[in-house]
């Protein structure tokens, strides 16, 4: 049985990973794939990382390496964005489903490291069923392989958190050798990945040692002398973190300027070195900033503090969402009378990064930078699913569970192939009045506007669109750029994104209101024709 249970998990993690893949026929690049393969290009070509340093290059470098296998180089621009050199790279170095689909294939080990981290770390706190229920949760949810699907770093990010969390749980069980180098490199690949890492690894190691010691008792908390363990072992921790920061920027050392350290030009030290504390004062000096985004009806640039839980309620498919959070209750009320700090571990960390999330992020652009509370939600669900199945009332809740279960699957066949831009059914009739940026418009649907266009001989059209796609070496017939507050006539496309966020909020394109869309192209790009 308990083969057929492993089996069965490796077979969800190969479809997970089949229909992530078999979705990028469907769609041109998102907005940040080209900067991310720029940045990661940069480092494998040249040894330098200058393109938008708030984020580490550990993905970046797996998202170019396949491209730089195939004989793509870098064009050499250098500068703080590389968006340009990514566009330079899809469009100029050959084959452009080629190179973006060797881009992407470099997220799809994060894909399998982010099931199977979440497998393992259910089944070590709750058994191997629940850990497979877990898994299929995960996997039947349309975000995470929407965003495994391109060449972005928040499934990387996830990914590496859920491990770098299922170690922590390991260590803090017992600080070996092992387990302290161990979690020490988790850490430092996890920061290598995202700096989010940082404060979402930071706030649940927290929770997590105060939990184990509210609920510690004489037989199951450590007396003095293992305590002193724990301090030991820190070092060894510390020692990974480096040792995987060092390797996550490349392995790359570097002579610091003269002006540095007196005569430290003469030492080489890691790029990382340099590299992470100037990502660390962007990333926080782009939180301070702010960053324009929609919510609900209203742009604002500061954000709001009630933004992830909305997109988490509009995004997240119902079953898993109210199985999710039934379960966390349930095993925090376990925790709590069985006085085991594991059982509270899920829900401890989902509700630890939620509240970080809420009182400090002003960056609100999407549910992905939250993707590391599914694998909880996923634990949760798998509980609650397993606690209904052995309820006294068998046939009543076995019978809704079963239908739950299948509402769930069902996702994955309603939704396929548009699993980024996913709402579930309380949002699904107009998600554009909720959410746009990543969470609907990513700019992905340029490959499905120029197949409609093609379909319908438009010879000429008006276009307003957001993204970074290259649009005089797209195949797209001729075309006139539309401003807001320019009203025209004949054939007209214009993207959500642009819509809102151009006149940022306002009503710059209200005048196309008096008219019914033709079509609506994939989920973002709205087709007019208004007559002359």
């Amino acid at each position: 049985m308990r083969m057929i249970r492993r089996y069965a998990a490796l077979a969800l993690i190969a479809l997970g990973c089949t229909l992530s893949v078999s979705t990028y026929r469907f769609f041109g690049h998102t907005w940040d794939e080209p900067e991310h393969l720029a940045a990661g290009m940069q480092l494998l070509d040249r040894g330098q990382y200058t393109y938008d340093l708030q984020h580490p290059p550990l993905a970046r470098l797996a998202i170019a390496i396949g491209p730089y296998l195939a004989g793509v180089r870098t064009f050499g621009e250098v500068g703080p964005s590389g968006e340009q050199e990514g566009r330079d790279l899809l469009y100029k170095s050959g084959n452009y489903d080629r190179i973006l689909t060797l881009a992407r294939l470099g997220v799809l080990p994060f894909l399998v490291i982010l099931l199977a981290a979440t497998w393992a770390l259910v089944r070590h706190i709750l058994g191997e069923t629940t850990a497979l229920l877990a898994t299929f949760f995960l996997t039947t949810t349309p975000v995470v392989l929407g965003h495994a699907s391109v060449a972005a770093l928040d499934v990387p990010a996830a990914a590496m958190c859920t491990l770098t969390l299922y170690l922590l749980v390991r260590w803090i069980e017992m600080p070996t050798w092992r387990a302290s180098l161990l979690l020490g490199l988790g850490g430092g690949l996890a920061v290598g990945t995202k700096l989010s890492a940082i404060p979402f690894l930071a706030v649940c190691a927290t929770a997590l040692l105060l939990t184990r010691l509210v609920l510690g008792t004489p037989s199951t908390f450590p007396p003095p002398a293992a305590i002193s363990r724990y301090f030991r072992a820190t070092g060894l921790v510390i020692s990974g973190v480096l040792i995987a920061l060092t390797l996550a920027y490349g392995g790359r050392f570097e002579y610091l300027p003269d002006h540095t350290y007196g005569s430290a030009p003469h030492i080489p030290v890691p790029l990382a070195a340099e590299k992470l504390p100037a990502g660390i004062g962007e990333l926080l000096k782009h939180n301070r900033e702010g960053h324009l985004s929609f919510l609900l009806g209203e742009v604002r640039k500061t954000g709001w503090w009630y933004f992830y839980p909305v997109a988490l309620a509009v995004k997240t498919p119902l079953p898993l969402l109210l199985l999710g959070a039934a379960g966390l209750a349930l095993l925090a009320q376990a925790g709590i009378r069985r006085r085991d700090w594991r059982l509270l571990m899920p829900g401890a960390c989902f509700t630890a990064i939620l509240l970080f999330c809420c009182a400090y992020s002003r960056i609100n652009i999407g549910v992905r930078h939250v993707l590391v509370l599914y694998p909880f939600l996923a634990a949760g669900a798998a509980y609650a699913t397993m606690r209904a199945w052995q309820a006294r009332q068998r046939l009543s809740a076995r019978t809704i569970i079963a239908a739950l279960i299948t509402w769930q699957s069902a996702t994955l066949w309603t939704s396929y192939p548009d699993y980024l831009p996913y709402f579930n059914e309380l949002a699904a009739h107009r998600p554009e009045a909720v959410l746009i940026d990543s969470d609907l418009d990513w700019g992905q649907d340029m490959r499905r506007l120029e197949q409609e266009l093609n379909r319908r001989h438009v010879r000429t059209f008006s276009f307003a669109f957001r993204g970074t796609s290259d649009w005089i070496r797209e195949d797209l017939p001729p075309f006139t750029y539309l401003p807001p507050n320019l009203p025209t006539t004949g054939w007209i496309a214009v993207d959500l994104l642009a819509r809102l966020m151009l006149t940022q909020g306002g009503d710059g394109f209200a005048w196309l209101d008096a008219y019914r869309p033709v079509t609506r192209i994939g989920k973002t790009i709205d087709l007019y024709y208004i007559p002359p």
